[in-house]
Order: structure tokens, then sequence, then C-alpha cells
């Protein structure tokens, strides 16, 4: 009997003792993730106190502010497999009501990071393969811009550039070709207040007026009102850094909303005529309303395209498609204060110390080495010495005399496809060139298409538009023709160079507008390399322009800038070769403007033919 009792005894002993450790470990335990959890919010802490401290570790940019402000997404270029497939539409007319969605679909990367889409003028019959609808998702959320903390900033608190400064971080210690220049640059409102969040868009270039030299740099986005800018010096002498507030974080919100909610801010007209009878009608991506719209939509790449429908007349009588005009009144009176001229767009931000830096050069010849896989997020990809953009990517000629030019292009016929930046490229080689004559096809002045022929040395260059939207005076409904389109009916070959330009006229639509147009040009591009793969196929990036406050609303440098970013991604990868005119128009000491100067173009040519012509070495 005692046994037993002194058994049971023992038996509540250890489960006693037992309780009392499963409890001292589920404490421990409890400790333990609270001890993570606050390690994890210390590292986020760090990682905020990085940006200020430690050298450059963050991913190249495309162009010259940082994708890091917005997300670190690694992409995944589709260049092949379920593309747009395309669209069957019969009837020719339907009702416009029936080409408006709402879409609040929340586009994902994972459980924790989830871009919301505001409602946009969509295309209900736009279906896309898993593929193609994760690299859309990715591609959104890497250009997803920085949010102010509160939905409404007063002007008073917006960034005001003038009270802003930039310090050279170590200006005096010797710096050689080659080094990196770190700058940073604080921001501030109107109040003089530092700023306490990001969202600013900058940019920024070193440069040398003696020596016509100058690059750009790369921005970081603090998301506290500071910002690292990194430069590599690339010649020696005195290098000064320039930094310039483009727009502030509260104007990037409202040229968001507008984006999104008002893409017919930018309207299109088509004529339609029928003996001596004739109407006009607005047209656009889609349009809102129960009135009879006539569908326009491309059947090959499923492109959309309606116009209002003639009260009189059919839908196959148009005749000619041009810019309707601009919408006015978009902005309240409040949102109106963030954008001024000489307040607040593209103004200087001044250095509070030293704005230069002295810099020897390296002990051998060829101090900077070039990159020799191109790569279209390289940064900087280039920069100018003595008024010549020397690029770090591929070596360039400089084709000086037309005799040059004329030798490279022998035997070669040169489609120019896209808008009047490339058209830029047409006009200088048939004016530089004596034997390339212009072709008379009575084109409407600016708008073509363009055809120059050299007969004595087979030399054959086009120029042509893109398909809408494109807001050029007048184009004839024939002469509408989509860049995929145009590359399916190529050959193709060793003899046939291809250069392609498209984002100007994207800049007032949703950017899912922009991805699906890119989309089916790039898989034009892989089918024709995929039959001719000795074809060469340049793309011209987009470039910066003047910006006023009612252009800012339509074209801005900051609409630009994130289709530019779409464009680099979505071709990476692929056998196609760059010139990087936004480099070009930020890195030169000319003002900025939409279509830069002869100098400028001068270089791109340079670019561009130098893939045409490459250099033996």
């Amino acid at each position: 009997m005692w046994r037993d009792s002194f058994r049971l005894q023992i038996f509540c002993l250890l489960m006693a003792v037992l309780a009392v450790v499963v409890l001292v470990h589920n404490f421990f335990q409890l400790e333990k993730s609270h001890g993570q959890s606050n390690r994890f919010e210390s590292s986020s802490e760090v990682a905020s106190f990085d940006c200020l401290q430690s050298s450059a570790k963050e991913s190249p940019v495309l162009g010259i502010i940082s994708l890091s402000i917005i997300h670190n997404v690694s992409f995944r270029s589709t260049i092949s497999g379920d593309l747009f497939p395309p669209q069957n539409l019969d009837d020719d007319t339907v009702s416009g009501s029936n080409w408006i969605t709402e879409n609040n679909v929340q586009h994902s990367l994972s459980q924790t990071n989830k871009t919301t889409r505001k409602p946009y003028c969509g295309y209900t019959q736009q279906t896309l393969s898993k593929r193609e609808q994760e690299e859309q998702e990715t591609l959104l959320a890497a250009i997803e811009w920085p949010k102010p903390p509160d939905g409404k900033i007063a002007f008073a608190q917006s960034t005001d550039p003038s009270r802003s400064d930039f310090v050279i971080v170590k200006p005096s210690r010797f710096f050689k070709v080659g080094d990196e220049l770190e700058v940073l640059v604080r921001m501030k409102d109107f109040q003089g207040k530092p700023k306490q969040y990001g969202g600013d868009y900058l940019q920024a270039r070193i440069h040398t007026p003696l020596l016509k030299a100058g690059a750009t740099g790369r921005i970081v986005d603090c998301h506290n009102g500071l910002y690292k800018v990194f430069f590599t010096l690339l010649w020696p002498g005195e290098v000064k850094v320039s930094v310039s507030l483009v727009h502030p974080s509260e104007a990037v919100q409202v040229l968001l909303r507008l984006r999104e909610e008002r893409p017919d801010r930018v309207y299109f007209k088509s004529s339609f005529k029928s003996g001596r009878y004739s109407e006009t009608t607005e047209c656009n991506v889609c349009l809102p309303g129960d009135l009879p719209v006539c569908n326009f939509t491309d059947p090959y790449t499923g492109e959309p395209w309606f116009c209002y429908k003639p009260r009189k007349l059919s839908c196959a009588s148009r005749i000619s498609h041009a810019k309707g005009g601009y919408l006015k009144g978009l902005l309240t009176k409040e949102e109106s204060l963030f954008f001024q001229s000489h307040v607040n767009i593209k103004r200087p931000i001044l250095s509070s110390g030293p704005d230069s830096v002295i810099v020897k050069p390296k002990a051998f010849t060829d101090s900077i080495s070039l990159n020799r896989a191109e790569d279209p997020s390289a940064s900087p990809s280039g920069y100018y010495y003595e008024d010549q953009w020397r690029s770090r990517t591929h070596w360039i000629h400089n084709f000086n005399k037309s005799d040059d030019i004329t030798e490279c292009l022998q035997g070669k016929v040169i489609h120019l496809f896209g808008d009047s930046t490339i058209r830029q490229w047409f006009e200088y080689l048939t004016a530089f060139v004596p034997d390339l004559v212009e072709f008379n096809l009575r084109s409407p002045k600016n708008v073509g298409p363009f055809m120059s022929v050299d007969l004595k040395h087979n030399v054959l260059l086009k120029f042509r538009c893109h398909g809408p939207p494109i807001r050029f005076s007048t184009v004839f409904s024939s002469e509408l023709r989509y860049i995929a389109n145009e590359l399916n009916g190529i050959v193709g070959g060793r003899n046939t160079v291809i250069a392609i330009t498209i984002w100007s006229h994207f800049s007032t639509f949703p950017v899912e507008v922009y991805i699906r147009r890119l989309r089916n040009i790039r898989r034009s591009i892989i089918q024709l390399l995929d039959r001719s793969p000795e074809t060469l196929i340049v793309i011209r990036t987009a470039n910066v322009q003047e910006l006023g406050p009612e252009v800012s609303l339509f074209n801005s440098d900051w609409y630009s800038f994130q289709l530019d970013s779409v464009m680099r991604k979505m071709f990476s990868g692929i056998a196609v070769h760059f010139v990087d005119a936004w480099e070009m128009s930020v890195a030169h000491y000319l003002p900025h403007n939409l279509h830069p100067q002869e100098v400028i173009v001068k270089n791109q040519i340079d670019a561009f033919l130098s893939y045409v012509c490459p250099l033996q070495t």
C-alpha cells in the first residue's frame, strides 16, 4: 500500500516537472520568436540607414533614376511561347459600352506583394497566357512609384528645389578615372522643412563644359527625403555635378492618376467620306457611352481601335486618321500648383558645398574598358567626350563623311519604324548623303511614309510611322500600319536593317496598352530572327524633352521614363541592339527637346551605323 502511494507521488511529481519544462520551453520559444521579429524590424532600419552610409549595392537602373526606389524585382523576359492571339471580330459596328471595363484585379507577384490597379479603359476580349500575365504583373510591379504617406499634401509641404540641396560625399578625396563619385541629395519643402518621404523624380549628370563631356548618374531613393546619386568618373579634369528636380513626388501622383483615370485626355478623330458627303468622328483605344462605334481592331495583332460611327456613312468609308486635340481643365486648383514653370518643373538643385571634383587620369592608356556584353540596363551606357558619344558596351565609329555612310549602307534596305524621333534619322541621312535622293510618294509632310533611294550604290531607306494611337496631323487610313504586321511582311537577311522606336504617343494611356503593343512587336521580331537570323534589328530608346505645365500632363519625362524602362526589359534577352537616346539626351549640354538637335541625332546615327558596320577589332 505504501509503495503504491509512493509510486503515485513520484508519478505526480514527474508530471509536474514535465509541465514546468513544457511551460519554460514555450516561454523561450515565444521570446525567440519575439527576438526574431525585433531583428527583422532592426534589419529594416539598418537597410534604410545603409542607403545613407554604404556604397552603392543596389541593382543597376534603367536610364537615370533607380528602379530600386520601387522594388528589387527580377524580370523574366517572355521571348517565345503563347503570345496574344489574334482577334476574329466579324462585325465592324458594336456598342461602345461593350469595350469599357472596370478592372479591379490585384496584380500580385506573391501573397505579400500585391499591386492594386485602378479602373482603366481596357479591351474585354484580350486574353493573356499565364506567362504573359506573370510578365505583365512583374513589369507593373517594377515601375510602381512610391506614394506620399498621406493622400493629399498641401503645396507648402511639397518639394521645393530652391530650398533643397546636394553635397558631394568626400569631395576632397583623390579621384581617378574609373572611380565612383557619390552625391547625397536632401529634399526640403516650401517651408524649409526636410522631406520625410521619397518619390521625387530627379535627373542628374556630370559634365566638363570645356571638354564637351557628360554622363548620366544613377539615382537611388532612400524613401525618407534623401537620395543618393552615383556617377562613374569617365574622363580626367574638373568634373561638375548637376542635379535637377523634374517633378516633385506630389506631382508624380497627379500624373499617375491622369494616366489611369483619364486616358482620353488626348483624343483622336477620323474622317469618313462618300462622294461629296463627309463626316468626322472621335476615335480612341476605347470609347465611353452607348453610342454605336466602328470597330477597327487589327485582325492580326488584336490591337484595339474604335471610332464613333458616322450618322449617315458606313465604317468602310473612313479615309484618314488625325490627332483631335488635348483636353483642358484636368487639374484642381491645388494640383496645378505642383506644375509651375520656374518653380518645380525641371528646376536645378544647387550644392551646399563644392559642386565639382578633380579627376586624375589612370596610369595606362585604355582607362575605361568596354563591357562587351550589351546590356540595356547598364548605367551609364556611355558618355560624351569632345561632343562625341562613347559607348561602354560597343565600339562606335564616327561617320563624319557621307562616303563612309554610303560604303556602310551599300546594297542594304533600311526600314525605320516609329514616331517622329526616328523620322529624324531618315531626314538626317537623306540630307547628309548626297546620293540618297528622296522619292516623292506624295505623303503628307512630317507623316510619311517616306522613301529615299541611292540607285548607284543600291541603297533603299524607308520610314513608316507606327499604328494608332499616333498624334500626327493627318494619316491616310490605308497607311495606318502596325509595326508587328510590317515586320511579318519582311523577308530579312544580312542586307536588311530595321530600326524601331515607339514610346511618345503612348504616354497618356495605362501601361498595359503599351505592354500589349510591345508584346506584339517582340513576337514578330522573334519570328523574323528565327527565319532570317542575319537580320539586324536596332531599338532606339526614348529621350527627354522640354517640359512646361501643359506638356507635363501629356508627355512628361516621367511617363517616358516608365515606358522606356518597360521597353528595355521586354526587349532584353533577344538579339536586338540598343541606341540609348535617353542617356544621349540627358548627358548632353544642349537644352532638352523632344526632337534633339542635329549634334545629338548625329551621335545616334553613329551608334546605329556602328551596329550595321561594326569596327573590326
